[in-house]
């Protein structure tokens, strides 16, 4: 039988979502992380306290988006910050290289910064995929 899943509640925190669009002045952090599957969980786990805790209070943050991949064995975060300076600034934080620590010992990982280039939508007649 289907149950469905109930939605979490409302992190006011959370309300303030990433857009993606090439006019918006941020840089990308794209962090792709391999796991064991049976660790999977708990990395995610890790990825989201440390932003709430941690990164969020961070100067520059602007968002970021953890991905559980279908594999299970890889993570996502697709997070977005002001400017590359910030970033950098984020990266030398104590509190902030303690809990990235905490991941580096589960997973491997390979962050790299983008900006967006370009931002493809369907257009209004295109079907709603299932």
């Amino acid at each position: 039988m289907f149950m469905r899943r109930e939605p979490p509640p409302v992190n006011i925190q959370r309300m303030k979502r990433s857009i993606i669009d090439p006019e918006q002045p941020v840089v990308t952090l794209i962090n792709t992380f391999t796991v064991a599957p049976e660790r999977q969980e708990e990395l995610i786990q890790r990825l989201v306290e440390a932003t709430e805790r941690v990164m969020v209070n961070m100067p520059g943050f602007v968002s970021a988006n953890i991905h559980r991949g279908l594999d299970g064995t890889h993570v996502a975060n697709y997070a977005q910050w002001r400017n590359r300076e910030d970033f950098e600034s984020m990266l030398g934080d104590p509190v902030a290289r303690a809990h990235m620590g905490e991941a580096a010992a589960i997973a491997r990982f390979e962050p790299l910064l983008y900006e967006v280039a370009d931002s493809i939508a369907a257009s209004g007649d295109a079907p709603t995929p299932r």
